[in-house]
């Protein structure tokens, strides 16, 4: 299976004109730009956030093009500290123009069913999937791109069924 960096993802978004969603599914992601900031946080000192500011770009380079970007983070209650502090961060997307709803495990609907064996995946313009592979860790190994028609059109699906469910960022207190 080939698989793409997320840099490479990245290049993606000039090349989808109206949405990108991201579905996010785990209660930690071991991303080596974060591990600094995120001690930070636990240990309750300032962080730098400046790690963020690529993707910040792009998210306001999307929003002004008129694209939407957005996020559904299905967690687990009682969250745990990285959850934590993704939603104590999530302001700084949201005021960049990323709509990032929240919903907890427990609220999912009971016919809730997660394709491509249950990865995190963007899905662009609903025509393009680009899937999340993890390693043991929980670290990025990258991204694997599909187009198979039915496999998008379940993700376009299960996207609208959580978009519903979930709950704005700003209404949600973990």
């Amino acid at each position: 299976m080939d698989l793409i960096s997320s840099a490479e993802r990245n290049l993606l978004f000039a090349r989808y004109k109206r949405d990108a969603f991201h579905l996010e599914l785990r209660d930690d992601y071991s991303v080596p730009d974060e591990d600094t900031p995120f001690r930070d946080w636990l240990s309750g000192r300032d962080s730098d956030h400046s790690y963020l500011a690529p993707w910040i770009q792009l998210v306001r380079q999307c929003a002004r093009r008129g694209m939407t970007i957005r996020r559904v983070r299905v967690v687990t209650e009682p969250v745990t500290p990285y959850i934590q502090w993704e939603h104590a961060l999530t302001a700084l997307n949201a005021e960049a123009g990323e709509d990032i709803r929240w919903l907890p495990r427990h609220l999912l609907p009971q016919t809730t069913t997660f394709p491509l064996d249950g990865r995190d995946w963007w899905l662009f313009d609903d025509q393009l999937l680009a899937v999340g592979h993890f390693d043991t860790d929980g670290r990025v190994l990258g991204s694997q791109l599909i187009l198979d028609q039915d496999a998008v059109a379940a993700c376009a699906a299960l996207r609208d069924q959580l978009w519903t469910a979930a709950i704005p960022h700003t209404a949600y207190k973990p």
